[in-house]
């Protein structure tokens, strides 16, 4: 049971903040008892970030003022506003008495230093430990977050790691010195739902053994139903709304949470549908929550001619160690026998944990990295038999959306500079003004003002980036779009307009998805088709409707199982996960056995298990 105690460990109170003459928070209060949950919730460019980087006393350092207000933490002598701190004095506080868990991981870890170097520098800075005792100490918290080979886990480096592991290595860093308070910027976005159920449970058990509080930043409603005490809702800077969490979903008062909590997509919403269809958006008109759109059965799949795409018998390997003669010793078989086929107009997406090879099959139909073998054909053309100009129009015909936003604009570019990158590159408009006036299009069309063409990336939120890189792959004209966990950074309002923005250029242009996702309620929601991949290899195959109402392989059953559901009053019901994550790395040489496949309806295809 958690400690309902009145005392407050963290209190903020009027707090205004602005970059330069823009104020991005106004008069924000909201304070967190001792070990209770606040989550903060609001769409991207709300100020729920900025909040967290006040409270680190971050924000400062990346040109913020803090204009009024106090931000008051509990600590051993009494109260202190940290506001009021010198950097020194706050960088004394930061990692053992307030830590946080960053949005964005990449961007986070250090790329020249181990993983075990960087967990081991906190708990030497902060309590004082040997090295020794410290890279001990980093094993075990590898292991708490559950990341398998946590001994060879401390020797390797961020790049090595997929998405999700470098979030748990954050979340081990963050836990390392037992704070307070623990701050949570969208800790789970780059999770896969089982993962992400084993973080919240991680979280509520160091909660309830050390007291710990928790201010949780998050768009996912689920998971906000699932581990929140109270909640805040944030819109452009201020605090609309503010109660217990069962209050806030069962009778949400201001217009903005009702339109926010009306775009949460729900697993089993789209029961019994053979297609998946575009549903109207709630909106804000004038202050007040509007449905705008249409209803439309996305049967636009053209499943009778050849496919757009296709991959047979695709496998991956990475060698991660060699000997001094360059001999491989041990590798990861990261895709195994890989066999999908994508139509025109048709949706298919790829479910797994992170490190089951989805970015992997994306990135290798994309040219970004080489089979080991197999085949891949693209319009009824091998890849690998295309000459150097027939593969320049392919990176046209073929755009991809990466996980990381950050990463994969250029800082020193406009974002408008990279939006018009495709354009020039291909060759598709040569007068300027109309690239600037195409360009507006673009970012109109995924939901942001023309006029930000002129800013930098830096300057835009994690989910005003991933729009951003939405506008840039359109730009080509492409007939296939990989989308790699391209919604993952998006509040779920935004998330909504994508989806239908996705639908509509499927069905006025014919374009085919290649969607990598963990969001199980989303991938319900697009897809024509799923295939569930486990450690490298496709276990279950076949339609949204077979996959998701007939489910027959046990792992996708657990997978469904660890969906947050978006209701406070319903206990989660997930089977206990209990053991070591089985390793992907195997001797040279070991190769893993091959899945054996059942065809238990047409076109629905399950490995024996």
């Amino acid at each position: 049971m958690k400690d309902v105690s009145t005392s407050q460990v963290l209190s903020v109170e009027g707090l205004s903040v602005s970059f330069g003459k823009s104020r991005v928070i106004d008069g924000l209060s909201f304070s967190v008892g001792k070990g209770r949950t606040v989550a903060v919730v609001g769409e991207s460019g709300s100020g729920k970030s900025v909040t967290s980087l006040s409270i680190m006393r971050l924000a400062d350092l990346t040109g913020a003022s803090y204009d009024a207000g106090r931000i008051l933490l509990e600590g051993e002598a009494g109260e202190v506003n940290l506001l009021d701190l010198t950097q020194d004095e706050a960088r004394k506080i930061r990692g053992k008495d307030v830590a946080m868990i960053f949005q964005e991981p990449m961007t986070s870890l250090n790329p020249v230093y181990t993983i075990g170097e960087q967990i081991a520098e906190i708990l030497m800075l902060h309590n004082g430990v040997s090295r020794e005792a410290a890279l001990a100490e980093a094993a075990k918290l590898l292991r708490l977050v559950r990341l398998p080979d946590a001994d060879a886990m401390l020797k390797r480096y961020p790049h090595q790691l997929s998405g999700g592991m470098r979030q748990r290595v954050m979340i081990a860093i963050a836990v390392a010195c037992r704070p307070k308070l623990l701050i949570a910027d969208e800790p789970t976005t780059a999770l896969d739902v089982t993962i992400q159920a084993q973080i919240l449970d991680i979280l509520r058990d160091l909660q309830t053994e050390m007291g710990m509080s928790i201010i949780f930043i998050t768009h996912d409603m689920g998971v906000v139903a699932e581990i929140a005490d109270d909640v805040v809702v944030m819109w452009k800077g201020e605090k609309v709304e503010e109660g217990p969490v069962k209050r806030i979903f069962a009778q949400p008062e201001h217009p903005y949470t009702r339109s926010l909590l009306s775009a949460v997509p729900k697993l089993g919403s789209t029961k019994g549908e053979d297609f998946p269809y575009k549903t109207p958006l709630t909106v804000l008109v004038d202050g007040q929550p509007e449905l705008v759109g249409e209803t439309r059965v996305q049967d636009t799949a053209q499943t009778e001619g050849a496919p757009l795409l296709s991959v047979r018998d695709m496998s991956v390997d990475f060698d991660i160690k060699k000997t001094w003669y360059g001999r491989t010793t041990h590798y990861v078989p990261a895709v195994s026998q890989a066999t999908l086929d994508v139509y025109p107009g048709e949706t298919i997406s790829l479910v797994g944990e992170s490190g089951s090879g989805k970015s992997t099959i994306a990135r290798t139909v994309m040219q970004l990295v080489e089979p080991t073998k197999g085949r891949i054909t693209f319009d009824g053309r091998d890849m690998a038999a295309m000459s150097l100009s027939e593969r320049q129009k392919l990176r046209r015909d073929i755009q991809y959306i990466f996980q990381d936003p950050f990463a994969s604009l250029n800082p020193r570019q406009t974002v408008g500079w990279s939006v018009a990158e495709p354009i020039r590159t291909h060759g598709l408009i040569d007068n300027e003004r109309d690239i600037k006036r195409r360009v507006g299009e673009l970012l109109e069309r995924v939901g942001m003002p023309a006029d930000v063409a002129e800013r930098y990336p830096h300057q835009f939120s994690g989910g005003q980036r991933q729009r951003i890189c939405i506008a840039r792959a359109l730009a080509g004209k492409p007939r296939l779009i990989i989308a790699d966990e391209v919604l993952s950074a998006l509040d779920v309002s935004i998330q909504a307009q994508v989806i239908n923005l996705f639908m509509d250029l499927q069905k006025e242009e014919g374009i085919a998805f290649l969607f990598v996702s963990h969001d199980m309620a989303v991938v319900e929601k697009i897809s024509h088709r799923v295939a569930v991949l486990y450690l490298g290899q496709i276990v279950e195959l076949g339609s949204r409707r077979q996959v998701f109402e007939n489910t027959a392989h046990p792992y996708t059953r657990r997978l469904l199982s660890a969906v947050p559901n978006p209701d406070p009053t319903a206990k989660p019901e997930r089977e206990p996960l209990s053991g070591e994550l089985p390793s992907a790395t195997r001797r040279a040489g070991d190769r893993p056995a091959m899945a054996v496949y059942d065809e238990i309806a047409k076109g629905h295809f399950v490995a024996r298990h």
